[in-house]
């Protein structure tokens, strides 16, 4: 008996993937374009700070509302919105510079508000696109998407930099927002009951209706927002209370989300400070800098292409042991006298971190139901990656005053335990929620 063939990806999700890729190459260039602009005095280090600030910020604002439009409305009109919006304020920005002022700073927001829009539509809409069976390899090849993006946006940057000026590079990028926008084919939307839990109530028993009707309201298309009553205020409120209230139903979840917070939080926190200046005090330039950014992205590329295809058993216990893998490299950048450890913890830590990337978005496209599963996933992206600007505020006056070693073995320490003391929750063993049955009888 031959094992049948996977289901193949198929042409939409392709468009809905080179979507991705075009919108993480400009997310990942306009930094390095205005960072190119200092570097050649176009405009100053605190225009540069301001702008990346607001469009931090737009990013944090934009999340949650684009979870709930992509939930209530089409997803593809979401992500389509949301690139025009980037695009069109991409170009305001350009023409701003170089001054920025208050038209730059609104114009660099309301780009982070794009990004963050599209975010959690692209991941509900990789569970609208793709078989249950497919998801793993697609969300592998979304995640190599944003490898690729860390690593051609900025080259290609610094090599368009060599014959046009800063400012039109900034406007390119708003091209590359355009192209987002119209690349993805229209939502085909799916109503699915693999992530509800199953009900099977006892034949004959008092509990079958409700049983039934349970099940039956877990499953149901969402009311759209435009049926339902109160202020607009009120209803985006009452929907991000839904999502919240979803994520929380989901044990893993929300223990795999509070060790990722504090691997994000302390590890990429105080490894981003840490490791520019480790490579100039202890090695003398910027070249174990270099090596170890090129090392992650490298081991993460590895990684990335191993799980398309791995399916472990006990997967959230791979995952989360995977993360705890991070805190190899605070623990080398305190106590390594050698470069090539340092660059080596970060090939194993890249690795690591999409054997646990994969595994969750997966599990969470096929443990949320379909009409929740971008607010849910809006909740991931914004505790984990919001809280980041908090570590980065308070870990740089930490370094300087305790230094880099004692404040680095604590960040190692806690993204080693955070992660492993998770696997004590049950239902991380495989990211997935038990199931509610009735007794028979």
């Amino acid at each position: 008996m031959t094992t049948p063939a996977p289901p193949a990806l198929g042409g939409r999700f392709f468009r809905l993937w080179a979507s991705s890729t075009s919108a993480g190459i400009t997310t990942w260039a306009l930094p390095f374009v205005l960072g190119l602009g200092v570097a050649n005095q176009s405009w100053s280090a605190a225009v540069l700070g301001v702008l990346l600030g607001a469009r931090t910020l737009g990013f944090i604002i934009g999340v949650p509302f684009g979870g709930v439009l992509a939930d209530r409305g089409d997803r593809c009109t979401v992500v389509r919105v949301a690139g025009i919006l980037a695009a069109v304020s991409t170009a305001v920005l350009g023409l701003s510079l170089p001054d920025a002022g208050w038209i730059g700073v609104i114009a660099a927001l309301f780009v982070g508000v794009g990004q963050g829009a599209g975010r959690p539509a692209y991941q509900a809409m990789v569970q609208d696109e793709v078989h249950p069976d497919a998801r793993q390899r697609a969300n592998a090849a979304m995640t190599i998407s944003v490898r690729v993006a860390v690593l051609v946006g900025p080259a290609a940057a610094a090599l368009a930099s060599q014959v046009i000026s800063d400012v039109v590079l900034v406007h390119l990028s708003g091209l590359l927002w355009l192209l987002a926008a119209v690349l993805p084919a229209s939502t085909k939307k799916t109503v699915s009951v693999e992530a509800v839990p199953a009900v099977v109530p006892a034949a004959g028993s008092e509990t079958s209706g409700q049983a039934e009707s349970e099940e039956k309201k877990a499953t149901a298309t969402p009311e759209p927002a435009s049926r339902r009553t109160g202020s607009p205020l009120a209803i985006f409120g009452h929907d991000i209370k839904e999502g919240a209230e979803e994520a929380l139903r989901h044990r893993w979840f929300t223990c795999g989300l509070g060790a990722l917070s504090v691997v994000i939080m302390l590890g990429y926190s105080s490894t981003n400070v840490a490791l520019p200046l480790i490579s100039r005090d202890r090695f003398d330039g910027s070249t174990v800098l270099a090596a170890g950014v090129t090392a992650y992205t490298a081991g993460a590329l590895v990684g990335a292409l191993l799980i398309a295809r791995w399916k472990p058993r006990n997967a959230g216990w791979w995952a989360m042991g995977s993360l705890a893998a991070y805190s190899l490299v605070p623990l080398s950048l305190a106590l390594s006298p050698s470069p090539l450890l340092i660059v080596a913890s970060y090939v194993v830590a890249g690795f690591c971190i999409e054997i646990f990337n994969v595994p969750w978005f997966t599990a969470v496209q096929r443990e949320v139901p379909p009409g929740k599963v971008a607010r849910v996933s809006s909740l991931d992206f914004l505790v984990s990656y919001g809280l980041s600007p908090l570590g980065l505020a308070a870990l740089a006056p930490a370094i300087e005053h305790w230094g880099s070693q004692p404040v680095l073995l604590f960040c190692a320490a806690a993204c080693l335990i955070a992660p492993v003391a998770v696997m004590l929750e049950p239902s991380s063993r495989e990211f997935s929620s038990p199931k509610v049955k009735q007794p028979v009888g």
